[in-house]
């Protein structure tokens, strides 16, 4: 065996190193003493502190793109350690995904690192994959998570999976912490995860061992707002006085946005005439009843229109059934066509009877659109039916209605246009 002295190993340690860098975090420098292999083309001789943080390892995991900017603003805190640390490092340059192991020394007596950086031969980073590959994937549906200690307002074991498989060194106290993560945080959003989050809450409604979550839209770190589920559980400890919580945010967004999509399909459904299409009974009843409120909170002006077609009866007496329903398709269809221009709701009432909630009209204004929709009726061929016409009543919601009192002046309006010959308008 040959006789290795401590200045030998030293010299073949400097020359086998890739890259060594001085950092000082508090004067956001860094100096290169060594630069080597692809460290020559990814670190300058001298640079900022917190841009070789971001190069290194606070950027997407697999990926040279940065995070958003909001979310940066951690890169101080990640950026400082107490004692020696290490870490495995996936660094993609120019569509190249190369391993660095870092190991980061503190300098005794001075606040400043050396941070040594060198790139894995082919066969580590092999292993390295297949070492992470067996990881159980049910870690990627969780973004982010970290322990909690109220009692030191602090935070640690932090982990961002975008960012990187391991845990992250981080200093930040949790009052810094939820004050910084709140901006991430969809606006309407705020202030609930700033009432389940609050040191008092999490004290008073957790026992040990209880776990509360609650849905939000949270910026991702992409820029993007992403529906997540943000997960509190409190340690079961035996000290009772002893809080210390773990959190997590995992990602719904598919989840959530296919949920989503299935409920209003299904509120459609709901909401719909079969016959139709357009709204039911149901439906435009709480069109009705939502314009009446908005008239009282905020004085918004709105009409009824109630469109009956005139004997309707014998239209199913001689040509049957079948050729009913394709009257009433096509009868909804002209007037929702009509009222597209419009702020307006539309429903089948029942039978042959159609109601329409109308917004930012006076009487003579809607007695125009009545009279459209009339005449448009008179003038349509209905094939094998021929012609039928329709009776309109319509008025304009007065302060005092409510339901009855406003549906009921538009039936007495669409009656008296059937006592008065059908195939009218009127408008009380």
């Amino acid at each position: 065996m040959h006789e290795i002295t401590y200045e030998k190993a030293l010299d073949f340690f400097g020359r086998s190193i890739d890259a060594m860098v001085v950092a000082d975090p508090n004067a956001d420098s860094y100096k290169s003493l060594v630069r080597r292999g692809i460290f020559q083309e990814l670190i300058e001789d001298n640079g900022n502190y917190k841009d070789l943080v971001q190069k290194l390892w606070f950027h997407f995991n697999g990926s040279d793109k940065e995070i958003t900017e909001e979310y940066q603003v951690f890169i101080p805190n990640l950026g400082k350690f107490v004692g020696k640390y290490s870490k495995r490092l996936k660094i993609v340059m120019n569509g190249t995904t190369h391993f660095v192991q870092m190991m980061i020394e503190p300098v005794d007596d001075t606040e400043q690192y050396l941070i040594l950086l060198d790139e894995l031969n082919e066969k580590e980073s092999e292993e390295d994959v297949e070492t992470k590959q067996k990881v159980n994937t049910i870690q990627n549906i969780y973004l982010f998570s970290m322990c909690i200690d109220l009692v030191r307002d602090t935070t640690s074991s932090l982990s961002l999976t975008e960012v990187s498989e391991e845990t992250m060194n981080s200093q930040i106290s949790y009052t810094a912490w939820r004050q910084t993560i709140v901006n991430m945080i969809w606006k309407n959003d705020q202030e609930l995860f700033l009432e389940r989050s609050d040191p008092e809450y999490l004290r008073t409604h957790f026992e040990p061992g209880h776990i509360e979550s609650f849905d939000c839209q949270m910026q991702n770190l992409e820029g993007f707002f992403i529906w997540v589920k943000l997960i509190f559980s409190r340690m079961d400890t035996t000290n009772e006085n002893d809080y210390r919580f773990v959190y997590m945010v995992q990602n719904i967004h598919d989840t959530t946005v296919e949920m989503k999509a299935a409920l209003k399909h299904y509120e459609e459904l709901a909401s719909r005439d079969s016959l139709t299409k357009i709204f039911n009974h149901g439906r435009i009843e709480t069109e009705i009843c939502n314009a009446i409120e908005q008239c009282h909170k905020n004085g918004t002006n709105a009409s009824l229109l109630i469109i009956d077609i005139d004997y309707f009866k014998k239209v199913n007496d001689s040509h049957g059934h079948t050729a009913g329903d394709a009257t009433l398709v096509k009868f909804a269809g002209i007037i929702r066509e009509i009222l597209s221009k419009r702020n307006a709701s539309f429903g089948r009432w029942g039978g042959e009877e159609f109601t329409a909630v109308i917004y930012g009209l006076k009487n003579e204004e809607l007695r125009a659109v009545a009279e459209e929709i009339r005449c448009t009726v008179e003038n349509t061929d209905f094939g094998e039916i021929g012609k039928i016409t329709c009776s309109v009543g319509g008025t304009e919601l007065m302060e005092d209605d409510v339901f009855e009192s406003w549906f009921n002046r538009a039936d007495k309006a669409v009656y008296t246009s059937k006592e008065n010959g059908r195939n009218l308008v009127t408008i009380e």
